[in-house]
């Protein structure tokens, strides 16, 4: 698959006041600072798409953007993507915090055209339990989702392996059946056409 254009629509405050839901949707989310901005841009090829910061919580709102891709046989097709808050550590009040949550919450159980949520995961650490936790609730929720490990580049390989591999098993505790994921480098663009095959597979189900 490939992107033709990307281009911004609109920030929400709340799941109400999104985009009316006509077309397929992809939600990109994960803890604060985890490469989420720089992964978006990446996979639409658009550098300046979603806004990077240095500073955690930068995200606030539900931003979409619209993409117009094209599969092999160059058939056209629009979706959205969708920016969400990060979630875990950020210098916010606790009221901000939990409405974050509940916007969150909101979309990934509410949106009837969330086709599928890539849930990112910093392959440079060790399986976090906020993160553990959060997957096992996006099965709960019957929420359709994959796993995306990012800043690949930030590591040796065997650091990156270990810690994948480390988190799938975590995974397996819970899970019969592990969900797709993907290791991936913004920087050096790994990992992006495999989501946008897995992508392109979806809208064409």
């Amino acid at each position: 698959m490939q992107i033709h254009a990307a281009s911004y629509l609109i920030s929400s405050p709340s799941i109400d006041m999104c985009p009316k839901p006509d077309k397929p949707e992809f939600a990109f989310l994960g803890r604060s600072n985890v490469g989420k901005s720089s992964l978006i841009n990446m996979v639409t090829d658009h550098k300046g798409l979603a806004k990077i910061s240095s500073t955690p919580g930068k995200t606030q709102l539900i931003n979409h953007f619209e993409v117009r891709s094209a599969d092999k046989k160059g058939k056209e097709t629009k979706w959205n993507l969708v920016d969400l808050p990060g979630y875990g550590f950020a210098k916010v009040s606790i009221s901000q915090r939990k409405n974050w949550e509940k916007m969150i919450k909101d979309f990934v159980q509410k949106r009837e055209t969330l086709a599928n949520l890539f849930i990112l995961i910093d392959s440079r650490h060790e399986p976090q339990q906020l993160d553990i936790d959060f997957v096992n609730s996006l099965g709960e929720w019957k929420v359709p989702f994959a796993i995306v490990f990012t800043k690949s580049d930030k590591e040796t390989q065997k650091v990156v392996h270990s810690n994948v591999e480390a988190f799938l098993t975590r995974l397996k505790e819970q899970w019969d059946e592990l969900p797709p994921h993907f290791v991936t480098s913004a920087v050096k663009k790994t990992g992006r056409n495999k989501i946008l095959d897995f992508i392109g597979q979806i809208l064409k189900s």
